[in-house]
Order: structure tokens, then C-alpha cells, then sequence
């Protein structure tokens, strides 16, 4: 079997298994960056795991992101848009970690439409196939931060102004909004994690349709430089992925998160330009260039954001755990050793 073991990488699931063992749990995007490492968790905890993955390229679905637990998980290769094949995967789960979406912020304005139907349209027929065949399932939807757009204050909390600066954002918002009426109005128990950027093991490297870490990693395990647009004092806040799993599972075992929606954040803000000689020196190869936005990115950037996580540290207990240099040089030791199954080899 492949070994796709995660540098330094712990046992997450110690808390969570009482909450889960011997829980059918549904994930969406399961083979993805994010899905793929909650997998991981829950099959420690004792959890019965079905992946529901189109492994469409450009979308990060990847079967070596489960390489170490392939035989302990159930794997459906089908697209959320397919009601049928999602109603039939409902039937018997008791938790759904809805995942599954469009993720690059380039792609939804090139494409407008492709992003209505996986971000919004299919996020409407998942909770109608679980309103009609699973009323009691628990629903935790990964939503984003970019739903706030430009920030009008920092930190920025969940009573900020939701402006969506890009096609993405808005079809992100509206399937948010789905989840949180159809427990308004149908009862069901849904909340929604708007992520900030997440990173690690697993995630998509091939280019920057997932997060712009991920091709700076690339570049980096290459010894090429790598580029930050502007003057790179653009602040933002990253969540190691083990972070992130961890709210999402405890989201998805208290019932005080229902209908409710929750910022992730980190305490470590860094300037991208900081952020980039830090990784440099990590790598201890490449280099930094500056160069100017170009005119397509410049248009939907959103400046400086941080979040405010206040909210879910209060009412879940969850606060990150992994400090930034800790998580990069995870993620770095990750890709020099499995680069082969995320990008080409060079020619």
C-alpha cells in the first residue's frame, strides 16, 4: 500500500470518540485536501466513513490522500450534483460533513455558471434529498470567510457586512443561507464554518486554484522562487488542516452549534510578504519575488483580513493549536517526500 503517513501528524480522534464510533458518517469531497484528512480522524474514532468524491482535476480530489486508510473507508466516485446518486448515499448516516465545492476564486468569474451549480444548486439538493430521506442527519457545511469581501473593520466577526467580492463568494453565501433555512424552517440540525486558509498535508499543489500556499509549496520543493503580489503587506490568518478538523468535528457532535455559524481564525496574523521569506527560510531553497497584481486578481482582492473566532472558542471550546511555522514546516516535509502524486515531474 502507498504510505501517505502525515509528517509528525497525531492521533486527532482521542476526543471525539465517543461522539462518533460507530457513527455512518457522509463526506463530501472526500478525497479532497480538507475531507480527506477528517477521514483520517474519524476512522480513528471508531466511525463507519463513506467519501463521496467526483475527482474532477481541477477540484483537488486526490486517492492518495487516503492511501493509508483506503481499506477502512467506503469510497462512491460520483458529483454533488447528481441528486439520485446523493439521496441514495444519504439513507442511514447520522452525520454529513458537506465539503464538496468550487474553491477557485479565478474559476467562478471565468465560469459563472459551473459555480452556481456545485456551490449553490447542488447545495439546495443535498438538503432537500436529506429534508425527504434523513431529517434527523447532522449537517456541518464548509463554507468561507470570503463571504464578508473587504473587511470594513479587523478583526472581522460573523456580524460583519456580508459583501462577496467574486462569483464564488456569492454561491458560497447562498448555499450557506440554504443550510441555515432549512433548519429554520424544517428543523434540521445544520451549522456552517466559514474557513479562513486552511493548509497542509493534501493540499491541491498543482496550481493556486485552491489556495495560493499550495503553489508556493510546489515552487518551492522545486528551488524556484516564488511570486507575492503588491508590496506583500496584505495580513491574513491560516489554519493548519488539523485545526480545521478539529472544529469541524466538534461541530459536528454538539447540538449548541445547530443553526449556527462560526468564523475560523488564528492568533499568528502575518503580513504575505513575511509570510513568503518565512517560508524561504524554512525550505531553506527558492526566493521571493514581487510583482505586480495582475488586473483579474487586483479586481476581486479583498485587502487585509483576519478573523474573529471568538464565537466558536466560546460555545465549542475549539481554538487552533498549531503554531504557523509548525504547520509550514509539516506541509513542506509532506510534499519533498510525496511530491509525485500531487504534481508531474519535470521534464
Amino acid at each position: 500500500m502507498m504510505n501517505s503517513a502525515l509528517p509528525d501528524a497525531g492521533d486527532l480522534s482521542a476526543p471525539y470518540r465517543a461522539a462518533y464510533r460507530d457513527h455512518a458518517v457522509l463526506i463530501t469531497g472526500g478525497l479532497g485536501f480538507i475531507g480527506s484528512n477528517l477521514a483520517r480522524a474519524l476512522v480513528q474514532a471508531g466511525a463507519r466513513v463513506t467519501l463521496v468524491d467526483s475527482l474532477i482535476p481541477e477540484y483537488g480530489g486526490n486517492v492518495f490522500n487516503v492511501a493509508d486508510i483506503q481499506d477502512q473507508v467506503r469510497i462512491n466516485i460520483s458529483d454533488v450534483r447528481d441528486p439520485f446518486s446523493i439521496e441514495h448515499l444519504l439513507r442511514g448516516q447520522d452525520v454529513l460533513f458537506n465539503l464538496a465545492g468550487q474553491t477557485s476564486h479565478l474559476d467562478s468569474m471565468n465560469d459563472p455558471r459551473k459555480d452556481l451549480d456545485i456551490n449553490a444548486t447542488a447545495q439546495l439538493s443535498i438538503l432537500e434529498a436529506c429534508r425527504k430521506v434523513n431529517p434527523d442527519i447532522k449537517v456541518v457545511f464548509a463554507s468561507t470567510r470570503q463571504l464578508y469581501g473587504k473587511p470594513d473593520y479587523l478583526p472581522v466577526d460573523e456580524a460583519h457586512p456580508l459583501r462577496p467580492a467574486d462569483v464564488n463568494g456569492i454561491n458560497k453565501l447562498a448555499g450557506e443561507c440554504y443550510h441555515m433555512l432549512y433548519h429554520q424552517v424544517y428543523g434540521l440540525r445544520t451549522c456552517a464554518l466559514r474557513l479562513t486558509n486552511t493548509y497542509g498535508p493534501g493540499m491541491r499543489v498543482v496550481d493556486a486554484r485552491q489556495t495560493f500556499l499550495g503553489i508556493w509549496m510546489r515552487l518551492l520543493v522545486e528551488g524556484k522562487p516564488i511570486r507575492v503580489f503588491g508590496d506583500g503587506r496584505q495580513l491574513r490568518d491560516f489554519n493548519y488542516v488539523d485545526d480545521c478538523v478539529a472544529a469541524l468535528l466538534l461541530a459536528g457532535c454538539q447540538e449548541v452549534a445547530n443553526g449556527r455559524v462560526y468564523n475560523l481564525g488564528a492568533p499568528d496574523v502575518i503580513a504575505l510578504g513575511d509570510l513568503a521569506t518565512q517560508l524561504v527560510a524554512t525550505a531553506g531553497q527558492g526566493a521571493v519575488e514581487y510583482v505586480s497584481f495582475p488586473a483579474e486578481r487586483k479586481a476581486i482582492d479583498i485587502g487585509d483580513y483576519y478573523g474573529d473566532f471568538s464565537r466558536i472558542r466560546n460555545e465549542l471550546g475549539w481554538q487552533p493549536g498549531v503554531l504557523l511555522a509548525q504547520g509550514l514546516r509539516r506541509t513542506l516535509d509532506y510534499y519533498r517526500e510525496h511530491h509525485r502524486h500531487y504534481w508531474p515531474a519535470a521534464t
